[in-house]
């Protein structure tokens, strides 16, 4: 059904096993930095306008390895679509970010939570089997879902926030709906990535994006319990074939030890983490991703360039000094910005590219 895939580095550094370069993707890859991306999303009149049809979805999930020789696409959707299949009713206001109609706030609304009937992300599925064909081999595709206590962030928030009062009150106050809540979304979230990977998706990444806002012990119970019983029911495999699985917590390295003991393939890791230091406590457990500051891209293109030996640098050599090789996929350390200007993301991509290759070949 799908071509033979050509360029393999950013699945084999998922799984620890040699690259001839440090593989390269960019989380928001596909977006608003891109003056193609802009145009497409007009045509489609409104974010959800893009993200439900196939045709547009597939377009803009290409649109960046058509600037730039990345080493995987990641599906073009939205972290808030499985709430939304629950019938919360997300919309996308212009300058405001995703809004929910119906909020997530008391026993009654708990009570009419479900995991959602899969036939109603049909539109997330298809986009995934036709984005897998037009890449014709290319690169894999990655799919994603938000965790479990992401979700629920924005489903009792009603949407963004800046200090989570809402969603960490009833936390605090009735743990036990809360609990609810994330039994619900974590069901939904592993039903979801399976769905994408019997689509064609040939990796998934779980965005626990507002995990770090968390208490230490509260994060444990809230957060990191339902990403691990997300990965515990993904696939591993699909149709004979490894599928890895990508775990990002933004603001975790606190917890970096017991992120890496959760049954995902691939730690994520935002800028404030040092690489090298990471990759000694987790050993060979875990393959990494990240973890360039993405106002890196702000800066001219030495520097951006400079930025980038300095992360890969950071990592070192993936080879082990007894023949062993320790995963390392190169990624902001959170979303590419909208304002970046798109000719440094590709200063970047070079540098990352060539700089690796000699660093495997014991120059600098």
């Amino acid at each position: 059904m799908f071509a033979p895939l050509q360029n393999d580095n950013f699945l084999r550094a998922c799984l620890r096993q040699p690259t001839d370069h440090t593989p390269l993707w960019l989380m928001r890859q596909a977006g608003r930095y891109l003056p193609e991306y802009r145009a497409t999303r007009a045509k489609a009149g409104s974010f959800m306008g893009l993200a439900t049809n196939t045709d547009y979805a597939t377009e803009v999930t290409l649109q960046p390895l058509e600037r730039y020789p990345l080493d995987a696409a990641i599906l073009f959707s939205d972290i808030l679509t499985v709430p939304d299949a629950m019938g919360l009713g997300l919309s996308f206001q212009q300058g405001e970010g995703p809004k929910f109609e119906r909020v997530v706030r008391d026993e009654a609304a708990v009570a009419q939570l479900a995991v959602p009937d899969m036939d109603k992300l049909r539109y997330v599925f298809d986009a995934v089997t036709s984005i897998r064909k037009a890449l014709n081999g290319r690169v894999p595709l990655i799919g994603f879902s938000g965790s479990p206590w992401t979700l629920a962030c924005y489903m009792v928030e009603g949407g963004g926030s800046d200090d989570y009062r809402l969603v960490k009150s009833l936390m605090y106050s009735r743990p036990d709906l809360m609990h609810r809540i994330l039994d619900t979304n974590a069901r939904a979230v592993a039903a979801y990535l399976n769905a994408q990977i019997e689509a064609g998706a040939q990796a998934v990444m779980v965005f626990d994006s507002w995990g770090g806002v968390l208490a230490d012990g509260a994060f444990q119970a809230f957060s990191l319990a339902y990403s691990r019983q997300v990965l515990a029911a993904v696939k591993t495999e699909h149709a004979g074939v490894r599928i890895p699985r990508i775990l990002f917590t933004k603001g975790g390295g606190l917890w970096l030890d017991e992120l890496a003991d959760t049954g995902a393939d691939v730690i994520g890791l935002d800028w404030t983490m040092n690489l090298g230091q990471a990759r000694a406590r987790v050993g060979h457990k875990v393959a990494l991703q990240g973890n360039l500051d993405p106002n890196v891209l702000f800066a001219p293109p030495d520097a951006v360039r400079a930025q980038a030996r300095a992360v890969l640098d950071s990592f070192g050599p993936p080879q082990r000094a007894d023949g062993g090789w320790d995963g390392h996929i190169f990624n902001l350390g959170h979303g590419i910005a909208q304002q970046t200007p798109p000719e440094h993301v590709e200063h970047l991509v070079d540098e990352v590219h060539a700089y690796s290759r000699q660093l495997r070949q014991g120059v600098k």
